[in-house]
């Protein structure tokens, strides 16, 4: 097969993968694998699994180094540090430990394939202490649990796993020697990564600082990326050359562009291609791996898959709970963290390449890995019931939750739930608390909370996309409810949750921009609220004073702007305190029920020629609670609601109209 028609093979299989995977909303990693199993040398036998592909995998493992070294950070590791140097340290070296100890003991009972020596085994603990970054990240976003309990401790085991993959490149291919020159070996490799990791790093920040912003000063997006390339792939290669791996280097030149300003710019650049390469060493992994080996030796692979997993999940669940987290926060981070990880792919080809394992060991280890990756989905979908199945005091634990909540909002109503206590909850609840409005806020960060509610907000912790807590905050009283983080999954949850139980409470959606306005309308938002809209706005009308246009046909250019794109700010509610004469004539809004006895109960909304009266339909919400179009066709029903914009006179016109029986 050609060189073209290979390429041409991978990028079609990647490509099927991948959109299969996201049909079943699960992570591109599995996809790339499955591409790889089917169309390798063991399966379809479409592609062998080539020098050259092998060379374009590593790259992929470079650019996955070089993003981890580019999000270390160290005040995030010293905010984090109790759970990355305290639970992470400890479940990587007491997961070594132990699976060294057992791997040695079976090597000792059983002989025959599972022979090995102890630098064997050290290397697989490290394989197997892995787990997988990308999949439980991205399912913990989805499911809005990265601030919650159990979702700290995941994140910090997660972050420390991913530094001791460097000194573990290091480790392996020491391992790899002689046993006559071993520790000659490991005491070259430990002094040539301290030489050239404390050259890099005590003078490598000021010179890469110092190159990029030359390289900046060019303007030139295609100069900037080629040095980028330059440096990564230089650095990766100056590892190497010393005897230390690919990987190692491309860490280090990540760590090195995070302490400059250029970092996000750097992470959006090199996005495509750690993506891209990184799935074809995902393919080469697939394609390595022989499906009859499922068949042929189920049992060792069985043994594999669960040992490991529930040796995990033991070890973690125990730690965890050692270091004082609740029995079903802590079986909730072990049923996160069981499965094997990326990193381990990569070392585990690290050690089959330093001659560290078996070759009739190396494809049952590699089926087990994929195969509880494959059931990692499935374990965080149904971690909740299994925690409440195992765990009674979890269950007892939430309900003491909800209580909570339902005591603070117990003898509260016509208030505002908000979603999320971030700058702008916060923000929101300032201006509610000047109106003398009440509110409940509800947010999953637990020193957030505790903050705010030292400080005298009316703030609890609780999760908004459960149901349970919506209505212990008394969700069917509420007068309105703001989502205010940026996560769409999770706004709809809260939108489906509040259509279901409660259609007649109106819910204002915060998003990034208006990518997801038709899909947050069509699940029920009454108003949707993009920032990008709203900082354009802003930069408008400061550039528009700037230049001399004066300052009420700013502010007229600018609610002219509100007025197109939300609905719900064309003019105001009338209160009490708007009765001025300067304002008794200003347009206004007026909302109006339709009782049972009205006559254009099933007239078409066109036939009412409001229009023509100087009044503007804005918005229409249906007696169910629903929103409904706005539109001529629409046939009005009692208990509807019409939210009209117009001068005063001409809304008393209409409002005649319409309750008229």
């Amino acid at each position: 097969m050609s060189s073209l028609a290979l390429t041409l093979l991978y990028l079609l299989a990647a490509v099927l993968g991948v959109v299969a995977c996201r049909s079943l909303k699960l992570p591109p990693m599995l996809g790339y694998l499955a591409a790889g199993v089917l169309i390798g040398p063991h399966a379809l036998a479409l592609a062998q699994n080539s020098e050259g592909v092998r060379h374009l995998g590593e790259f992929g493992v470079v650019f996955l180094m070089f993003a981890i070294g580019l999000e270390f950070s160290l005040p995030k590791l010293r905010a984090m540090r109790r759970q990355v140097f305290g639970l992470g340290l400890l479940q990587v070296g007491l997961s070594m430990l132990v699976v060294t100890a057992l791997a040695l003991a079976l090597a000792r009972l059983v002989g025959g394939v599972w022979e090995m020596h102890w630098q064997s085994a050290l290397a697989l603990s490290g394989v197997l202490a892995m787990s997988s970054t990308a999949i439980v990240v991205k399912l913990m976003a989805e499911r809005s649990e990265l601030e919650s309990e159990h979702g700290r401790r995941v994140m910090g085991i997660l972050l420390f796993q991913d530094l001791a993959v460097v000194p573990l490149l290091v480790l392996i291919p020491a391992l790899g020697s002689s046993p006559d020159h071993l520790l000659t070996a490991l005491g070259l490799a430990l002094l040539k990564a301290v030489v050239l990791v404390g050259l890099l790093l005590s003078g490598g920040q000021r010179l890469m600082r110092w190159w990029l912003t030359q390289v900046a000063r060019r303007k030139s997006d295609e100069l900037f990326m080629l040095n980028l390339l330059l440096i990564t792939l230089g650095l990766a290669w100056l590892t190497e050359l010393a005897g230390l791996s690919l990987a190692l280097g491309a860490f280090i030149a990540g760590v090195l562009v995070s302490e400059t300003e250029y970092r996000h710019q750097v992470g959006t650049d090199i996005r495509p291609f750690h993506d891209v390469l990184l799935g074809l060493f995902f393919i080469t992994i697939g394609m390595m791996l022989d499906w009859h080996i499922l068949v042929d030796r189920w049992a060792l692979v069985l043994v594999l898959v669960t040992v490991p997993l529930l040796l995990k999940l033991v070890l973690i669940l125990v730690l965890a709970r050692a270091m004082g987290a609740t029995t079903g926060v802590a079986l909730r981070t072990g049923l996160y963290l069981a499965q094997a990880g990326e990193f381990g792919f990569v070392l585990l080809s690290l050690t089959q390449s330093n001659g560290l394992v078996q070759p009739a060991l190396m494809n049952p280890i590699l089926a087990a890995m994929v195969l509880s990756m494959l059931a990692t989905p499935f374990l965080i979908m149904y971690s909740n019931r299994i925690v409440m199945r195992l765990v009674a005091s979890d269950w007892l634990q939430q309900s003491l939750q909800m209580t909570t909540i339902a005591r603070k909002s117990i003898n509260t109503s016509k208030h505002v739930i908000i979603c999320g206590f971030g700058r702008c909850g916060q923000n929101l609840a300032r201006m509610l608390d000047r109106e003398g409005i009440p509110y409940m806020a509800l947010d999953l960060d637990p020193d957030r909370v505790r903050q705010a509610a030292a400080a005298g907000h009316s703030v609890v912790y609780g999760d908004a996309t459960r149901l349970q807590a919506l209505m212990a905050a008394g969700l069917v009283r509420a007068s309105a409810v703001a989502v205010t983080y940026l996560d769409v999954p999770s706004a709809l949850k809260v939108l489906a949750s509040t259509r279901t139980h409660a259609p007649q409470v109106p819910v204002v959606v915060r998003t990034q921009d208006d990518l997801h306005l038709d899909k947050l309308q069509a699940a029920g938002a009454t108003e949707v609220v993009p920032e990008a809209i709203e900082g354009s706005l802003m930069l408008a009308s400061h550039a528009l004073a700037l230049v001399g246009v004066p300052m009420r046909r700013v502010l007229r250019l600018v609610q002219d702007q509100r007025d197109a794109r939300y609905q719900l700010l064309r003019g105001y509610f009338h209160g009490a305190d708007d009765d001025t004469v300067n304002e008794r004539d200003q347009e206004r809004l007026s909302t109006i029920t339709l009782p049972p006895g009205a006559k254009v109960i099933g007239e078409p909304l066109g036939g009412l020629a409001l229009p023509a009266m100087g009044v503007q339909v804005v918005n229409l919400r249906r007696g169910d609670g629903h929103p409904g179009a706005a539109v001529a066709e629409a046939l009005l029903a009692a208990g509807d609601t019409l939210v009209l914009s117009g001068h005063p006179a001409a809304l008393a016109l209409a409002e005649d109209k319409l309750l008229r029986g």
